[in-house]
């Protein structure tokens, strides 16, 4: 069933391409058959990668298995080679569910609802561009897991970045340009030395080949080529983690992105860098990564620390929620510096679990801004647990699945990235990293302080309800469902010192005695959890309490590939 993984490919890119065709629909007609469309086609897609579950043989996970092997270039012998082994295997089917459930979020509710993105007609925002750039997203991310060949990872390690970049500039919030532009130089700049690192490679090795660059495990490339290719390979995967301090780019791009975006970004693009460490940068540079393990372990728990404090300071939920993926991909980088079989499975365990508990958190998120209007924690008002009590505690549950409750996937990540630096591999400083020990155990307390304390402002207390102007709007127009009794509104302040509601108008009313705000008059109170939300957000929840409760789940696949890959028995 060689087939698979092209048909993981073709599938989303011919969808995408027959949007190119021109359509004689009428405008609402064209709008209701792009809906059914995108959630068609990513859900095929999805069904195929549960295929690929299916006819995995997870006995012998560390064979890459439904290889394709197609000469692309034969003048440079370049190969369209494909395959899944147990590492990719997980991200391509966290890839395809999660492009999925973007789809069900965006297709399954009201099309004239807030935040609704496929809406058609006046004051429409594009719904053919933006299911077009959503499906040629997924073919880059589902490519980059796929690829088996240097430069072709490369390429599609690159597709990604254009429809990111439309996505985040066209469908972004007010400073969408700003974050767009930042997003794309980071990342550009990364994938040069990204590519200078790979061409120094293929001089040395004379093949791209990912397989055979494993089975080599760096022969003939001597210990200082190796620490120069590790190091450019390795500064062009930081980039797309991130890891401090070159992730300044990733608060702004979440800060803006719609909410697709950020679950996507969240939950895939910065799996692609930490992909690249496992596949490409420990195993075929072997001695290289040795050398600089010590200082990837010093970045990592700097922005583990880093990240902790930063959310500790700010005021935007989603800003918050993007330094937090600083922090927790610092604990995957950490896992990643050990060199031990413990430490690398904590890291690729922990990809997975940031992926569904962040996408899950992104989602909760936007769905807050659309009832509200706004991201600014003192704006919201606290008492989300009584206004919204469903939304309230679904919130509640990612961010204690984020900080790292046992029995919910948070938790084996960082458990086994400490583990892993409490042993190092041999010809590592144990000191060292008993203190990079004692730092990502900090870092788990100030997790756990910053989520704690955000959920606190948000959910708890008798807080005031903030509605600004566009929710009004949307509520006079038939946007929100019409609930409850109404009373007078009484005027209040914006917050006027986030740039996300600059200028907007509030509307603030107290809670009554029973904790409970009355509604605003003209507008309904807002609806909790809609239909299409629980639709896309119950998956993410199942799954993070399965990985929790049965980790063996994911490290029965990525086990017998980790000891493959770094020479342990």
């Amino acid at each position: 069933m060689s087939w698979l993984p092209l048909a993981l490919l073709a599938l989303p890119l011919a969808g995408a391409v027959a949007l190119l065709v021109p359509s004689r629909a009428d405008v609402v007609a064209r709008g209701r058959l792009l809906r059914a469309y995108g959630l068609a086609v990513s859900g095929v897609t999805f069904a195929l990668s549960v295929v690929l579950v299916a006819a995995f043989d997870h006995d012998d996970a560390a064979r890459v298995q439904f290889a394709t092997d197609l000469a692309w270039i034969p003048g440079l012998d370049l190969r369209f080679h494909l395959g899944v082994d147990g590492i990719s295997l997980p991200l391509v089917v966290l890839t395809t569910l999660l492009t999925f459930l973007c789809f069900v979020y965006l297709c399954r509710g009201r099309a004239d609802g807030p935040g609704q993105l496929l809406r058609s007609g006046p004051g429409g925002d594009r719904p053919q561009a933006m299911v077009f750039t959503l499906l040629v997203l997924e073919v880059g991310m589902v490519g980059t897991f796929l690829a088996l060949d240097l430069l072709l990872f490369f390429v599609f390690f690159e597709v990604v970045l254009i429809p990111m970049y439309f996505l985040i500039a066209i469908w972004g919030g007010r400073a969408r340009r700003a974050a767009a532009i930042k997003f794309i130089l980071y990342t550009l700049l990364g994938s040069v030395v990204l590519l200078l690192g790979l061409l120094l490679i293929w001089s040395q090795t004379g093949t791209l080949d990912m397989t055979a660059l494993a089975e080599a495990r760096g022969i003939g490339m001597s210990r200082p080529v190796q620490t120069i290719a590790f190091l450019a390979v390795g500064i062009g995967f930081a980039v797309k983690t991130p890891m401090w301090p070159l992730h300044t780019w990733l608060p702004d791009a979440h800060t803006e992105a719609p909410t697709v975006g950020s679950v996507l970004l969240a939950g895939v693009l910065l799996k692609m860098g930490t992909y690249g460490f496992a596949r490409i940068a420990i195993p075929v540079l072997p001695d290289g990564a040795a050398a600089t393990a010590p200082w990837l372990g010093a970045f990592a728990v700097a922005g583990i620390v880093y990240g902790s404090l930063a959310c500790l300071a700010q005021r935007d939920l989603k800003r918050m929620i993007a330094y937090s993926s600083v922090g927790h991909m610092g604990f995957v980088l950490l896992g990643f510096a050990t060199l031990t079989p413990v430490g690398i499975n904590g890291a690729l365990f922990g990809n997975i679990a940031h992926g569904l508990i962040t996408a899950l958190l992104f989602f909760v998120a936007g769905a807050i801004k659309e009832r509200h209007g706004t991201s600014d924690m003192p704006a919201l008002g606290g008492g989300m647990l009584t206004r919204l009590p469903r939304v309230g505690s679904l919130l509640t549950f990612a961010c204690v699945a984020s900080l790292g409750l046992p029995g919910l996937a948070g938790f084996w990540g960082e458990m086994l990235a400490l583990l892993g630096a409490f042993q190092p591999a041999a010809g590592l400083s144990r000191p060292l990293y008993l203190v990079f020990m004692a730092l990502g155990g900090l870092g788990t307390v100030l997790t756990a302080a910053y989520f704690l304390l955000m959920l606190s402002r948000v959910t708890h207390g008798r807080g005031t309800e903030t509605v600004h102007v566009p929710i009004l709007t949307a509520a006079t127009t038939g946007g929100l469902p019409a609930t409850g009794p109404t009373t007078d509104p009484t005027p209040g302040p914006a917050a006027e010192d986030d740039p996300s509601t600059a200028g907007e108008r509030a509307v603030t009313t107290a809670q009554d005695a029973a904790g409970r705000p009355p509604a605003l008059t003209g507008r309904p109170r807002m609806p909790d959890v809609m239909g299409h939300e629980l639709a896309a957000w119950v998956p993410l929840v199942v799954l993070i309490l399965l990985f929790g409760l049965w980790p063996k789940a994911l490290l029965a696949l990525t086990d017998p590939v980790v000891r493959t890959l770094v020479g342990a028995p």
